[in-house]
């Protein structure tokens, strides 16, 4: 059963009860913020565990009283449903999350097919993010951006942070499902004849490295070239060699920053969206050795298919993947996003909770 466990991790949630008021805990950012995060998962099941004690010997004490007094018989229908709400609730919190559900996110949105309108979808799809963020209270920067002729976005890092230590909270939690194909139907600004296109843009979503030193990198391993940056149609903005791009060697990663003035600032941004993809390599590495024995991997979502369709003549959004549709694409593109995000993650849940059950039964 997987109340089994709960017992280890009411031990665990003691020692990081302790290690909290540790002040050597807090003079290690790096060790304080993984410790704030384990308590923030912790603590949560912790109270559901007292709660749904609580509320079973509620229930036991109430049906021995109604053998003597029958006027507590009444109250054993909703004592019974409270304790099952309680008992699921625990239930969800014990599956096994996604270690990297509470870091902050680095997103890169490119346009695919479809030339002008494919960038201009793109910056549609970066807007819907940044307000999406806004609405939940998280901090976003456009770390670099490459614009097209008509504004739109070849392509756009942005990093999105917040304060919270809880895991269910994280940006990570909640951005990890938007990797894929997006692909919009809508008659483009370019098209003469009143004709309805389709076009695509890109999504990746990394995961943030908190602290440089979590990602070892041996400078040997990197090839570095500097150029001069360019903007929309190939001009170059700059008379000096500013840009810069840095190749990871032994994996063949890529990332080049332009946006800013200075080489260094360019290379520090580069080298941070590095470590964030560098950290997802890894990640998927760990996945695909452990796949047979990690049924419950959260990240079962292939982010190289179309995922989801915005269809502007219809205001029409869909999601290929969990069958979610509405006609409220305008509300959507304003950041809207809670419903279309939640579908996912209860996918993402109901997912694992019958991995875990199967898991449970083999052993």
């Amino acid at each position: 059963m997987i109340f089994d466990s709960i017992n280890n991790l009411l031990e665990e949630h003691t020692e990081l009860t302790e290690k909290m008021g540790d002040p050597a805990v807090h003079a290690d950012q790096a060790m304080a913020r993984k410790v704030g995060r384990r308590f923030a998962e912790l603590e949560k099941i912790v109270k559901a565990h007292k709660r749904w004690q609580q509320l079973g010997q509620d229930l036991e004490d109430t049906k021995e009283l109604a053998e003597e007094d029958p006027d507590f018989a009444a109250e054993i229908p909703g004592l019974e449903a409270s304790y099952e709400e309680a008992s699921e609730l625990l239930h969800r919190l014990l599956i096994p999350r996604d270690p990297d559900d509470a870091r902050n996110v680095i997103l890169e949105i490119k346009g695919g097919e479809g030339g002008e309108e494919a960038a201009l979808f793109a910056s549609d799809l970066a807007r819907m993010y940044l307000r999406y963020a806004e609405n939940k209270g998280w901090k976003t920067e456009i770390i670099s951006a490459t614009e097209s002729d008509l504004g739109g976005y070849k392509d756009v890092h942005i990093g999105v942070s917040s304060n919270t230590n809880d895991p269910a909270e994280g940006v990570f939690a909640h951005l990890k499902f938007e990797g894929g194909v997006h692909r919009v139907q809508r008659v483009p600004v370019t098209e003469s004849q009143g004709r309805i296109h389709t076009s695509a843009a890109g999504v990746l979503v990394f995961p943030e490295v908190d602290e440089p030193e979590e990602i070892a990198i041996n400078q040997t391993d990197l090839k570095i070239d500097v150029y001069r940056s360019s903007g929309p149609g190939g001009q170059h903005v700059n008379t000096t060699d500013s840009a810069v791009r840095i190749t990871h060697l032994p994996t063949g990663i890529v990332v080049a920053m332009q946006n800013e003035k200075s080489q260094i600032q360019n290379r520090e941004a580069a080298m941070r969206v590095l470590r964030s993809r560098l950290l997802a390599w890894q990640q998927e590495q760990l996945d695909a050795e452990a796949a047979e024995t990690r049924a419950s991997q959260v990240r079962t979502m292939d982010r190289s298919e179309r995922i989801r369709t915005y269809n502007f003549p219809e205001n029409r959004i869909a999601d290929h993947r969990t069958g979610y549709k509405a006609n409220n694409l305008d509300r959507v593109l304003e950041g809207d996003l809670d419903p279309v995000i939640d579908s996912l993650i209860e996918m993402d849940e109901a997912e694992r909770l019958a991995a875990l059950g199967e898991n449970s039964k083999a052993s």
